[in-house]
């Protein structure tokens, strides 16, 4: 299967949020071909949610899994972690306070 750069999945999710009047903002601008990417889920009430994309080996699909849930705070300084490990993460936030991220729709995995 064919892999898309991490820009064009970028632009492609953020329309897709556009589509349902979602913000998402790009927070750390990573490697434009191959960059990991974090999604941010900022419910605005003091609490977040933070996605990355891995691989389920018994179904063979890349999924999204959740890496740091709870405090804002807290998600905050876990993502500054990563950005420590990984010089070509892209960070993205979403802003939506039902938490809609649309993560498991198709096309998005």
């Amino acid at each position: 299967m064919m892999r898309l750069t991490a820009s064009f999945w970028v632009s492609a999710y953020r329309k897709r949020l556009e589509m349902f009047n979602i913000p998402c903002f790009v927070v750390r601008h990573g490697d434009d071909m191959g960059g990991a990417v974090l999604i941010k889920l900022n419910t605005l009430d003091g609490q977040a949610v933070v996605y990355q994309r891995s691989f389920d080996l018994a179904s063979d699909q890349r999924i999204w899994v959740v890496l740091v849930e709870g405090d804002e705070r807290a998600c905050d300084e876990a993502i500054g972690r990563q950005m420590g490990f990984d010089p070509d993460l892209w960070v993205l936030e979403v802003e939506d306070r039902k938490g809609r991220h649309l993560l498991d729709e198709e096309g998005l995995g």
